[in-house]
């Protein structure tokens, strides 16, 4: 990839302008204010402000959170607690801006400021051209390190990097680029890939383009139901997706047919409840024995023993989503049990999506994993083999 990295850039007095990622996680403090849950997102978003800063950058940082009405303010989607989070790791004040358009900031050399959710604006989500041209101008060097929006074709992730005086890639980006590469182009054999979560539409055509390239595919929640149901068995009441059985039975064929061996390590047994909630208590099945009424919610021992020990031998383990609902602690044993084997292999490992992060997070993996990704979907483009947008407009301006 042609594109110019932060560091090639002469930063000193430069007005710099960071795309990041903070969009982390909040609730309801106990005195009413919007309290931080998972700061995993904005820790791996310092280094590129650090850098900038420290280079003597007037550093502007930019980031949306949630999914606002645009042109509205809603407090509750506020930068302001990640902009205090920043002061504090920093050491420094970081000041949070919310008329920046109007009134662009003037940050001194060494200085941070927080652009407030670029979601307020107007034309943000349709890629705007004069939005972007107005981001454009409130900076020298427009910087794209936030790989979890790269696959957005947005005013802030794309409009501004044709529109900026120079645009570049900041570390954090630079780093899931080459962690990613490394499955795509030259993995370490075997390819273990851990497929899960509820979000089955946007994961099965990820699973179907992994599995040209896996030695093993290991499926789990909605995805793994869906597989099931389409190779025969029977779910009970659990989460599937419907209109994509004949997209599963493809993919099923497909692998089974396939001139590549790839092994598809669907599950043999399974956890189910009668309902979601805490108080559910979880039953072993083995598959062919649930009731109607019975909804999976985790994998069973069986297939996580097998799991274990097909990730064990892996050269390489690109994990995304969940097996199961691992925020109750009935259904968590197959995330945190496959969780911990990844983390104890001497396989090259890339764990990327919110959920993954939060169950890394949870479990205290994050420090035994080769690379945590901060993209979800941008992380399964990217494995797909599409382009991400954001991406393609630094290449643009890299030549």
């Amino acid at each position: 990839m042609a594109i110019t990295p932060m560091s090639a850039l002469r930063l000193r007095g430069k007005r710099v302008l960071i795309r990041q990622d903070l969009n982390a996680p909040t609730a309801p403090g106990k005195s009413g204010e919007v309290a931080i849950t998972s700061t995993q997102r904005l820790d791996s978003a310092l280094g590129g402000a650090r850098l900038a800063m420290d280079a003597g950058a007037k550093v502007m940082l930019m980031s949306h959170v949630g999914r606002p009405r645009e042109g509205g303010r809603d407090p509750a989607l506020s930068l302001a607690p990640m902009a205090k989070y920043l002061g504090d790791k920093l050491g420094r004040e970081v000041r949070l801006c919310d008329d920046y358009l109007q009134h662009p900031p003037q940050p001194a050399d060494g200085e941070v400021v927080v652009l407030e959710n670029v979601r307020f604006n107007r034309g943000e989500r349709a890629d705007d051209p004069d939005l972007a041209k107005s981001y454009a101008a409130l900076c020298d060097i427009f910087v794209m390190d936030a790989f979890g929006a790269a696959h957005r074709k947005q005013a802030s992730t794309h409009g501004v990097a044709l529109h900026a005086r120079e645009a570049c890639a900041g570390p954090l980006l630079l780093a899931e680029i080459d962690a990613l590469s490394k499955v795509m182009d030259a993995p370490r054999r075997p390819l273990v890939a851990i497929v899960g979560g509820a979000k089955v539409s946007t994961k099965l055509s990820a699973l179907k383009s992994l599995a040209s390239r896996a030695d093993c595919l290991i499926p789990g929640g909605g995805i793994a139901n869906t597989l099931l149901k389409a190779a025969g068995h029977a779910v009970g009441n659990s989460l599937t997706e419907p209109a994509l059985l004949d997209v599963a039975r493809e993919l099923l064929h497909e692998n089974k047919t396939g001139t590549r061996e790839c092994t598809m390590a669907l599950p043999e047994d399974v956890v189910v409840a009668k309902s979601i909630s805490p108080e559910a208590k979880g039953e072993v099945k083995p598959l062919g024995a649930l009731a109607d009424d019975d909804i999976i919610l985790d994998i069973g021992p069986a297939s996580i023993a097998r799991c274990q020990k097909l990730i064990a031998s892996a050269g390489t383990v690109v994990w995304n989503g969940p097996l199961g609902m691992f925020e109750l602690p009935a259904f968590a044993a197959g995330t945190e049990s496959l969780g911990r084997a990844v983390a104890a292999s001497s396989a090259f490992s890339v764990a990327g999506g919110g959920d993954t992060l939060a169950a890394a997070e949870r479990f205290g993996l994050g420090a035994q994993l080769s690379c945590i990704s901060t993209g979800g979907g941008a992380f399964l483009e990217f494995l797909e083999g599409k382009t991400l947008p954001a991406l393609a407009a630094l290449e643009a301006r890299g030549h």
